[in-house]
C-alpha cells in the first residue's frame, strides 16, 4: 500500500517532534521557544529572586502561583526603589515588559489594610487597561487580608462604582475622566493618598487628558509618591514630570523601540480592491496566527470583522461604538484564545496587554509613527519573536521609509504567498491536529467494532485522503480558482500631482471642511480637538475626517453645522493663542508649507514593477496530495 509522499513525510516529521517534546519539555510543539530562551532558562538560577528584592510573604505566595519565578528587568530595577520611602520615579518601558507588577507589588506592600481610606491611585488611558490593571493587582494581592481594589471608568454604572468606593477601597484604578467626575461628586476622597501611578502616561497625554491629570495631581497631598510609567519621554511627559515629580529617578529598560528588536516588519503592496483578499491569504498562510488587525475607522473595523466571520474565520471587532459589556466580553474571549483574530481601532485597543500575540496586522498604516511603534510592540514580547505585517497601497510607501528611519529596522518587501504554499501550510496544520489529538480509548470503545466494519474494505491511503478532504476541503475548494493578486505596476506621476490629489481629497458626502490654525506643535491631537470643539459649542458636536498638520488642522463637520462651528471657534483662545477658524475652501487661509501629515498620509510617486502571483490551477490540489 502506497501513501502519498507529502502525507508520509508530514506524519514522520510530527512523530519525531512529538517524541522529542516528551524529553525536552522546553521545546514546544510549534517551535515557539528559541535557542536564546533555552539559554536564558539554563541561566535562570543566576538571576535575582522576588524575595531578594524585598517582596513580602503574602505577595510572594500569590505571584509564585501565577508562575512568576524571577523578576523581569523593569521589576528588578523598580521594585527595590519603590519599596523605599518618598521615591518618585519615571520608568521608560514598553507595554508587556512587566510594568504592572513593577509598580503593583510595591504599591500593595505599602498599603495599610487596617484603614479603608484610599491610599493609592493608578491612572490609565482606557477602560480595558484599567480593568486589566485592577485584575492583576487583585491577583498579586489575593492573600493580603482586607484588601479592596476598585476599578472606576466611563461606560459603566457610576452608581455601582460609588457603592464600591463607599465600601472602602485602598487602591483606586481609574481612567482620568471618571475619577474627576467622582471627585466633583465628593465620592472619591483622595486626602490620604500616598502613591499616584500614571501608567501609559504618553498615551493619556496624547488622548487629551492633560488637564484631567493636572487636576487629579493637584487634588492629592503634596507629599505623595508619584510614579510615572511611559513608553516614550515626550515633551508632554517631561512637562508633567518637571511640574509634579520631586527629585525623581529615571529608569530606562531597553529603548523606545525595544519591542522592535524581536519583531520582523513586512509590508505587502497591493491594489486597494485586493486588500481584503490579501488579508485572507496572509491569515490562511499562518494557521496558528493569534493577531490584532488594526483598522483606521470604526466603520472599516466592523466591516472587516463581519467579512472575516462570514468567510469562516474566528474573528471579533473592538471599537468605540460597542457598549462596555460588549467590549469586556470581546476582550475576555480574545485573552482566553477563544477568538483568534481581533479587528480593532487604535483608540479601542490602546493600552491593551495581550500575551503571546504572533502577529500584528496593519490594514493600512497609521498617520503617526508612534502609533505604528505601539502597534508593532504588542507582539514580540518576553523574548518571543513576533511579526508586524502592513498591507499598503503604493501611496503609503513613503510612510514605510519614514517608519524605517524612526525605528531603525528595515522592512521586508513581501510577496504574497501562492495558493499552493497556503494549501501546504494548511495541510501541515491538519496533520498536526490529527497527530496531537488525544484518544480516549474508553469513550470510543463501544463504537470501534462498527467503525472497523465500515472501513474494512477501504484502503488506508483512501481513508487518509478522505480525512484530509473533510477537514481541509474548504481551502482546496477556495484556492482551486483563487483570484489573482498582483502588485501594482509602476507609475511615474509627479509628486506635485500627488500633492494636488491629496489637497483635493473628496469630502465625505453631507460634510463640509473647516480650517483651524492649531496643529501638532500646539499639542492639538484628536481628543484635544473634540474637547475644544465641544467646550466652545456647549454641547456634543459630530466630527468626521480630521487632517492634523504640524501647525494647522482640517476637519469635517455635517454641512448644516458648518456656520455654527466656525462662529463658535473663530476668535476664541487656546492656551493663550487666538484661534482662527474658517471654511477650508476659503482661499484666504494659508496653505501648508511643510510636510503634510494627514490621515491619508504623504504619498510617493515611486512604485515598483512586480511579476504577477502564481495562479493555482484547477487540478493542482490532486497533484499536491499524490506527488511523491
Amino acid at each position: 500500500m502506497r501513501v502519498s509522499g507529502i502525507l508520509r513525510r508530514t506524519f514522520a516529521k510530527h512523530e519525531r517532534e512529538y517524541a522529542s517534546s516528551r524529553v525536552f519539555k522546553w521545546v514546544s510543539f510549534d517551535g515557539r521557544y528559541s535557542s536564546s530562551q533555552i539559554k536564558n532558562n539554563l541561566k535562570s538560577k543566576e538571576l535575582k529572586t522576588f524575595e531578594e528584592l524585598g517582596v513580602n510573604e503574602n505577595i510572594l505566595r500569590a505571584i509564585s502561583e501565577l508562575g512568576f519565578e524571577q523578576p523581569m528587568p523593569v521589576q528588578e530595577e523598580v521594585i527595590p526603589y519603590l519599596l523605599g520611602n518618598k521615591n518618585d520615579i519615571i520608568a521608560l518601558a514598553q507595554t508587556g515588559t512587566g510594568k504592572t507588577a513593577a509598580f503593583g507589588i510595591p504599591l500593595l506592600q505599602r498599603i495599610d489594610t487596617d484603614s479603608r481610606t484610599t491610599q493609592a491611585v493608578v491612572l490609565s488611558p482606557t477602560r480595558e487597561l484599567c480593568l486589566q490593571i485592577a485584575d492583576d493587582l487583585s491577583e498579586f494581592g489575593k492573600y493580603i487580608p482586607h484588601l479592596h481594589i476598585a476599578a472606576v471608568y466611563g461606560g459603566a454604572s457610576i452608581e455601582t462604582q460609588i457603592k464600591q468606593l463607599r465600601h472602602g477601597a485602598q487602591i483606586i484604578v481609574a481612567t482620568p475622566g471618571r475619577l474627576i467626575d467622582l471627585m466633583h461628586r465628593g465620592k472619591a476622597k483622595l486626602q490620604d493618598v500616598t502613591n499616584v501611578v500614571l501608567d501609559e502616561a504618553d498615551e493619556m497625554l496624547n488622548m487629551g487628558f492633560q488637564e484631567s491629570i493636572t487636576e487629579i495631581l493637584t487634588g492629592v497631598p503634596d507629599n505623595r509618591n508619584t510614579l510615572l510609567f511611559s513608553a516614550t519621554m515626550s515633551r508632554e511627559v517631561e512637562r508633567v514630570a518637571k511640574g509634579y515629580l520631586n527629585n525623581y529617578k529615571q529608569i530606562v529598560v531597553g529603548s523606545r523601540n525595544e519591542g522592535a528588536e524581536h519583531v520582523n516588519h513586512i509590508y505587502y503592496c497591493v491594489n486597494a480592491k485586493d486588500k481584503y483578499l490579501a488579508l485572507k491569504r496572509l491569515v490562511d498562510f499562518y494557521p496558528k496566527i493569534y493577531a490584532i488587525i488594526f483598522c483606521r475607522t470604526k466603520i472599516e473595523t466592523q466591516e472587516i470583522a463581519d467579512n472575516l466571520i462570514k468567510d469562516g474565520y474566528n474573528a471579533e471587532s473592538l471599537h468605540g461604538d460597542l457598549s462596555q459589556p460588549q467590549r469586556d466580553l470581546t476582550m475576555q474571549k480574545f485573552r482566553s484564545h477563544l477568538t483568534q483574530l481581533l479587528v480593532a481601532t487604535d483608540v479601542a485597543a490602546r493600552g491593551l496587554d495581550v500575551d503571546d500575540l504572533t502577529h500584528v496586522i496593519n490594514y493600512g498604516l497609521p498617520d503617526d509613527i508612534e502609533n505604528y511603534t505601539h502597534r508593532s510592540g504588542r507582539t514580540g514580547r518576553a523574548g518571543k519573536k513576533g511579526t508586524s505585517i502592513s498591507i499598503i497601497h503604493t501611496r503609503e510607501k513613503s510612510k514605510v521609509k519614514n517608519i524605517q528611519r524612526e525605528i531603525g529596522k528595515e522592512f521586508i518587501d513581501g510577496t504574497l504567498p501562492s495558493p499552493e504554499d497556503i494549501c501546504k501550510k494548511q495541510l501541515f496544520k491538519t496533520m498536526d491536529n490529527i497527530l496531537k489529538t488525544d484518544v480516549d480509548e474508553q469513550q470510543i470503545k463501544p463504537y470501534m467494532a462498527d467503525i472497523k466494519r465500515q472501513f474494512e474494505y477501504i484502503d488506508k491511503e483512501d481513508i487518509i485522503k478522505k480525512i484530509v478532504t473533510a477537514t481541509f476541503g474548504r481551502f482546496l475548494q477556495y484556492y482551486k480558482n483563487a483570484p489573482q493578486i498582483e502588485k501594482p505596476s509602476s507609475s511615474h506621476r509627479k509628486d506635485s500631482d500627488n500633492k494636488t490629489k491629496r489637497d483635493q481629497r473628496k469630502t465625505e458626502e453631507g460634510y463640509a471642511r473647516l480650517f483651524i490654525n492649531l496643529g501638532k506643535v500646539d499639542g492639538f491631537y484628536p481628543a484635544e480637538i473634540m474637547q475644544f470643539i465641544n467646550r466652545n459649542i456647549h454641547g456634543r458636536q459630530e466630527v468626521g475626517h480630521i487632517d492634523i498638520l504640524p501647525k494647522q488642522t482640517y476637519f469635517e463637520v455635517p454641512r448644516q453645522d458648518l456656520r455654527k462651528v466656525a462662529r463658535a471657534l473663530d476668535g476664541t483662545y487656546y492656551r493663550g493663542r487666538k484661534v482662527r477658524c474658517n471654511y477650508a475652501d476659503d482661499k484666504s487661509h494659508p496653505q501648508s508649507r511643510g510636510k503634510k501629515e494627514t490621515i491619508k498620509g504623504r504619498y510617493t510617486k515611486k512604485q515598483t514593477d512586480q511579476p504577477s502571483q502564481y495562479k493555482f490551477k484547477k487540478n493542482d490540489w490532486e497533484e499536491l496530495l499524490t506527488n511523491q
